[in-house]
């Protein structure tokens, strides 16, 4: 597995798959350990390159404080280090933030772009603060993640719909960092970094087509964020699809979409 030595410090990241170059941004504290089932939905379209953001998984946990712009950085220069001049780009929650930092910094290099259940910050609206759930007892934070998730995810709902019990259960039991630790100190530098994302007065820049798509029942990041983000780029595209931050696993339209408009 590739270790590059970009932007100051050492990011692993992943290569696979055939097709047009597409570089993947991950969500908040999501590494490639946790989310490789979601990056091979990519891979079996685009030649993806994916990696553990700074502070997380098998990268470097350099000093902080980070900036939204140090992760931009990392990722192109990323780009650099694979020889890629232009590329597609993806991003999901946080790394769509991520995403739209990357395209407002350098709108020359994105083909196409995809956004998915993220915010643009400032007037636009921001996600969630998760820098503040992260502070709450185990038992309030497990029942605002759920209301977050989906804000239709009642204890009633859940009941009735066993598909999206299992999915709440799958996001509960996942193992968390240990506390106290160099790990955890990296998921709390990301969490800072996301608490200072605005790119609302800089979407303008983006050149390329994009791609916009929001959960309806997002409570993460909501619909008029999404929304938001549509009304600042020049021609983007809005789509809304019947599901809370996770709607590409609930809606079943939701990836052949978002993979045929990154196909182009």
């Amino acid at each position: 597995m590739p270790t590059a030595h970009v932007n100051g410090i050492d990011v692993f990241y992943e290569r696979g798959g055939d097709g047009p170059r597409l570089l993947f941004c991950n969500g908040s504290f999501a590494t490639l350990a946790t989310s490789a089932m979601l990056v091979d939905v990519f891979r079996g379209r685009f030649d993806t390159v994916a990696h553990d953001q700074r502070g997380l998984g098998r990268t470097e946990i350099p000093p902080g404080p980070y900036s939204m712009g140090d992760y931009a950085a990392d990722a192109l220069a990323l780009a650099d280090h694979v020889g890629w001049d232009t590329f597609r780009l993806v991003g999901i929650s946080f790394g769509g933030m991520v995403a739209q930092e990357i395209a407002v910094t350098a709108p020359e290099r994105i083909e196409r772009l995809a956004l998915l259940c993220t915010s643009p910050g400032g007037e636009g609206g921001s996600s969630y603060p998760m820098h503040e759930l992260r502070e709450m007892d185990p038992a309030e934070r497990a029942e605002v993640s759920r209301r977050i998730m989906d804000t239709r995810f009642t204890p009633e709902w859940l009941a009735e719909h066993p598909a999206d019990r299992m999915f709440v259960e799958g996001l509960a039991n996942r193992p968390g960092v240990a506390p106290g630790s160099e790990a955890e100190r990296g998921e709390r530098e990301q969490a800072a970094a996301r608490a200072h994302h605005d790119v609302w007065d800089r979407l303008a820049r983006i050149t390329c087509p994009t791609l916009v798509a929001s959960g309806r029942y997002d409570g993460i990041a909501p619909l008029a964020n999404g929304e938001a983000i549509a009304s600042r780029i020049p021609g983007a595209e809005l789509r809304v699809y019947e599901g809370g931050h996770g709607f590409f696993a609930q809606d079943r339209k939701a990836f052949p979409e978002v993979l045929d408009f990154l196909a182009g």
